[in-house]
């Protein structure tokens, strides 16, 4: 187990010591909070008070304008943290791609160390570091609704949603080490992480909420793992605001809310609990590993 620390360990400085990666992921991260909290966020919320004069049969108050924009807030945090889970982990195995094109994994694959401690190397820096990023959103999401003066999530579900980001995390790198495997220039790594991104807000439902999407791309987009990451993460973020933002109005309207936003996914009639959506992502996290090792063993074979 030493060889996998001290290789996620190497892999870790690797990136932090890339100050210009570092930055940008930051900054990223900032711009696409900003952009998603003030201007998608403002559209959706007037969304939410259009449904609660329709069926709320009354004005509209200065308190529901509050909550329908804290609700809108907490769906896109969620979405942003879930954006970030793929983009800094994918970002992180880069270093794999770098390692390549300069003959150093050669250097590794003729060492005794095991293809799978190889592996799980680079898969847990990108985890480690995917996860601090995440956080890292999170935690900078509530100070900014703390200062705005909305409440902050219970120890229990902050608690709840970091288990959350560590297993999307390791979902992701996973998945992310695989794809790295098959990319040989930093240039085509670079081309991928640009249509990743660009998907990735796309098949979560975070630019556009489930329900404005076609029956057919809503069935492709219920066997992806980043759908259920994002669904899990809003069902958590969003679950007490919802229910105070839709008070007073017809009992079915907060199931089909959930469902049209993203915030609950309906397969075969059934909504998906959180466990069936952790088991979901771990059962991808544990395929792609187990691939990983297995093309691993094999490009080992034909270089010799």
């Amino acid at each position: 187990m030493r060889e996998i620390f001290y290789l996620t360990k190497r892999n870790c400085l690797v990136y932090l010591r890339d100050k210009s990666a570092v930055f940008f992921s930051l900054l990223s991260m900032l711009i696409v909070l900003g952009l998603m909290v003030v201007f998608l966020g403002k559209m959706n919320s007037e969304n939410v008070l259009s449904v609660i004069e329709e069926y709320g049969g009354r004005k509209i108050t200065a308190q529901d304008r509050e909550n329908a924009a804290y609700l809108i807030q907490m769906w896109t945090l969620a979405g942003i943290i879930s954006v970030n889970a793929v983009t800094v982990t994918m970002t992180v195995l880069g270093n794999m791609v770098q390692d390549e094109t300069r003959k150093r994994i050669m250097a590794f694959y003729v060492t005794p160390v095991k293809r799978l401690y190889l592996a799980l190397g680079y898969i847990f820096s990108a985890w480690i570091i995917g996860t601090f990023m995440c956080l890292l959103t999170f935690a900078m999401g509530e100070v900014f609704f703390f200062l705005k003066g909305y409440d902050m999530l219970s120890v229990k579900d902050a608690l709840t949603l970091t288990g959350m980001i560590m297993c999307s995390a390791l979902t992701y790198s996973s998945i992310g080490y695989v794809i790295a495997l098959f990319v040989h220039s930093n240039s085509a790594w670079s081309g991928i992480l640009t249509i990743i991104g660009t998907l990735v807000g796309f098949a979560g439902g975070i630019y556009l909420p489930m329900s404005q999407l076609s029956i057919g791309v809503q069935k492709i987009l219920k066997a992806l793992p980043i759908l259920h990451s994002v669904s899990m993460m809003r069902a958590v973020s969003t679950q007490q605001i919802v229910e105070q933002t839709f008070a007073g109005m017809p009992e079915g309207l907060i199931p089909v809310y959930r469902d049209k936003m993203g915030i609950t996914v309906t397969v075969a009639g059934n909504i998906w609990s959180i466990r069936e959506q952790v088991l979901l992502l771990m059962a991808y996290t544990f395929c792609a590993i187990i691939l990983a090792v297995i093309v691993t063993r094999n490009r080992k074979l034909k270089d010799r």
